[in-house]
């Protein structure tokens, strides 16, 4: 596509996050968001790539910005985004009644995951969609960030994950991730069961 025979202009829009196109079962090559007007395939740039900040799951609410080029001559047309939003996810369910209306705001905690090319290949990416299902799935979604890194230099051992406590995993896969949060992370049914234990050994 020559630059005399296209038209390039900037776009954005929002859509729900439909998943990823992936080159050689790792790399993250294009994005799958359905509009109003159908379903977009959106080249990923680096930028975009490393600047997410969340994982997103299928059916998360995104924006995207990005430059959208077309051919005169062919009528066809590419996207490419620029940067990517995650916007608020619903609620998984309604807060009590006695949930005290106004508490202190809990500080976000944050995992970080190595998103390099060693580490995808051992699996990274099945390793953070594990943990964002199991954050979600434990209403921790609005209190824990993932956040992709660059090398942690322990490519050998991948995927390498880092907890909010510091301590770091190494060679994880996404079936132990269920019981790395339990371990990390006490929700209120955990906090519960303890209670209920306690007193029925008293």
């Amino acid at each position: 596509m020559g630059k005399k025979n296209c038209q390039i202009t900037e776009f954005c829009l929002t859509g729900r996050f439909l998943g990823f196109v992936l080159e050689d079962g790792y790399k993250i090559k294009l994005l799958r968001v359905e509009t109003t007007e159908g379903e977009s395939w959106i080249k990923l740039s680096k930028e975009s790539r490393a600047g997410v900040g969340q994982v997103l799951l299928p059916g998360d609410s995104i924006e995207v910005w990005g430059e959208r080029k077309l051919d005169i001559e062919t009528g066809a047309v590419k996207l490419k985004a620029y940067k990517i939003k995650l916007k608020a996810r619903e609620p998984m369910e309604v807060l009590p009644v006695e949930t005290p209306a106004l508490q202190p705001k809990k500080k976000s905690a944050c995992i970080l995951v190595c998103q390099k090319s060693d580490c995808c290949k051992r699996g990274a990416m099945e390793v953070s969609q594990a943990l964002a299902q199991g954050l979600r799935d434990r209403n921790l979604e609005q209190e824990v960030m993932i956040r992709g890194t660059g090398c942690m230099k322990q490519c050998k051992a991948g995927p390498n994950i880092v907890m909010p406590d510091k301590t770091a995993y190494r060679q994880i896969k996404a079936s132990e991730v269920p019981e790395i949060l339990d371990k990390h992370f006490v929700t209120e049914n955990q906090s519960k069961d303890a209670v209920l234990e306690l007193l029925s050994v008293v």
